[in-house]
C-alpha cells in the first residue's frame, strides 16, 4: 500500500503541472481570442475580456479534467497512505503537505464549479503544485506513531477540518491577488510575487535546504517587492488603472474576485476555529493543558484573529477593494508562517514535524 501511495502521489504531482500549464493556455487562449473578436472595433480603454471560443473551451476542459485527476490521485495516496500507517494523515510534514495540496486542489474545484472562474487556477495550482513539491522533498519511511499523536479519531479529525481551512483560505489569496493586479496596485502585487519566487532559491541556498532559508525567501522577497510596488503607486504609476470596474487582461470583474475571496472565507474561518478547538483538547490530552502558548498554537490564534478581522470588517464597516484584499493576502501569509512554524521555532509540535 505505501508503494500504491507513492504512484498516486506521482501521479497527482504529474496532473498538476499539467493541469496548471493547461490553465495557463486556457487564459492566454481566451485574452487572444478576444483581442481578435474585438479587431477593428472601438476602443477598449484597456479592458480586455476573455473569449471562450472552440479552442479556449476545449483547453478549459482539459485543464479541468487534470484538476479532478490530480484531486483523485491526491485522495487515492492519502487513502493508501491511511491503510499502510494504520492511521490518518497527521504523523509528519510529508503527510500533512500532501493533505495541504489536496486541500487547496478540492476546494478550488469545488469553487471552479460553483462560480466558473477557471482563472483562479492561475494563482491556486502553483501553490498547490509547490506544496505537493516539498512534500516529495521531505518523504521519508513509515515509522510508528509517538504516544501523543495515538489519538487517531481525534487528530484525524483535526486534520481534516484544518485542511478545509488552509485550502479556503488559499483560495481567498488567489482571488485577492488576482483582484490587486487589476489595480493601482497592480505592480506592487507583480512585484510581490516575483520577488517572493526570485527570493525563495536564494534562501533554500543560504540555509542549505532548510525550510527556514525557503520561507525567510519568500517572505523576505515579497516585503521587498511591495515596499518597491508601493513607492510606485505612491509616485503615480499605473494610475490610469484606479477604474478597473470592467475586469482586465482576461481576469474576471473585481467585484467578482472580492465576492469569492469573501466566500471563500466564510467557509474556512470556521472550519478554522474548528481546528484550534480540537487542537486544544487534543493538547489537554497529550500534554495535560488546552492551550501552552507553543509557536504552533500562538501563530494559528493569530491566523484567526486576521480572518476574524477581515470578516467584522466586511460585515461591519463595509470593507470591500485593496484594504479587504491585502488583508487577505496577510492572512495566508499568517497561513504559512502557522504551517511552517514549528520548522522555525520547535515547541512542543516539532517531535512530529506536525503540520
Amino acid at each position: 500500500m505505501e508503494k500504491m501511495s507513492g504512484y498516486a502521489f506521482v501521479a497527482a504531482i504529474l496532473s498538476t503541472g499539467l493541469g496548471t500549464i493547461l490553465y495557463y493556455l486556457y487564459a492566454i487562449s481566451g485574452v487572444r481570442a478576444a483581442k481578435l473578436a474585438t479587431a477593428g472595433g472601438p476602443a477598449m480603454g484597456g479592458t480586455v475580456g476573455l473569449a471562450s471560443g472552440p479552442r479556449t473551451a476545449a483547453i478549459g476542459k482539459y485543464a479541468s479534467i487534470f484538476g479532478w485527476l490530480a484531486v483523485l490521485a491526491l485522495f487515492a495516496s492519502l487513502v493508501f497512505r491511511t491503510i499502510a500507517t494504520g492511521h490518518g494523515p497527521f504523523a509528519n510534514m510529508f503527510e500533512f503537505s500532501v493533505a495541504f495540496s489536496f486541500g487547496i486542489l478540492a476546494t478550488y474545484m469545488w469553487f471552479e464549479r460553483k462560480y466558473h472562474q477557471k482563472v483562479l487556477a492561475l494563482v491556486a495550482l502553483p501553490v498547490a503544485l509547490a506544496m505537493s513539491v516539498y512534500a516529495w522533498s521531505i518523504q521519508g519511511p513509515i515509522e510508528p506513531l509517538v504516544p501523543a499523536l495515538q489519538n487517531n479519531m481525534l487528530l484525524t479529525v483535526h486534520v481534516a477540518v484544518a485542511i478545509v481551512a488552509y485550502g479556503s483560505f488559499a483560495i481567498a489569496f488567489a482571488a485577492s491577488l488576482l483582484y490587486l493586479l487589476q489595480g493601482t496596485w497592480a505592480l506592487a502585487a507583480a512585484l510581490m510575487v516575483v520577488f517572493a519566487l526570485a527570493g525563495a532559491p536564494v534562501g533554500l541556498v543560504a540555509q542549505k535546504g532548510q525550510v527556514v532559508g525557503l520561507l525567510g525567501g519568500l517572505l523576505g522577497g515579497a516585503f521587498a517587492g511591495l515596499i518597491l510596488g508601493g513607492v510606485a503607486r505612491w509616485a503615480g504609476v499605473l494610475a490610469s488603472l484606479k477604474d478597473a470596474s470592467g475586469g482586465r487582461w482576461g481576469l474576471p470583474k473585481p467585484q467578482v474576485l472580492d465576492e469569492i475571496g469573501y466566500r471563500a472565507v466564510v467557509v474556512g474561518f470556521p472550519f478554522l476555529s474548528l481546528t484550534i478547538i480540537l487542537g486544544a483538547v487534543w493538547a489537554e490530552t497529550a500534554w495535560g493543558t488546552y492551550w501552552s502558548w507553543d509557536p504552533k498554537e500562538t501563530a494559528s490564534l493569530i491566523t484567526w484573529f486576521i480572518y476574524g478581522s477581515y470578516l467584522h470588517a466586511r460585515v461591519m464597516r463595509g470593507w470591500r477593494g485593496d484594504r479587504a484584499a491585502w488583508l487577505l493576502v496577510l492572512g495566508f501569509v499568517a497561513t504559512l508562517f502557522t504551517y511552517f512554524g514549528n520548522l522555525i521555532f520547535g515547541g512542543l509540535h516539532s517531535y512530529s514535524g506536525l503540520g
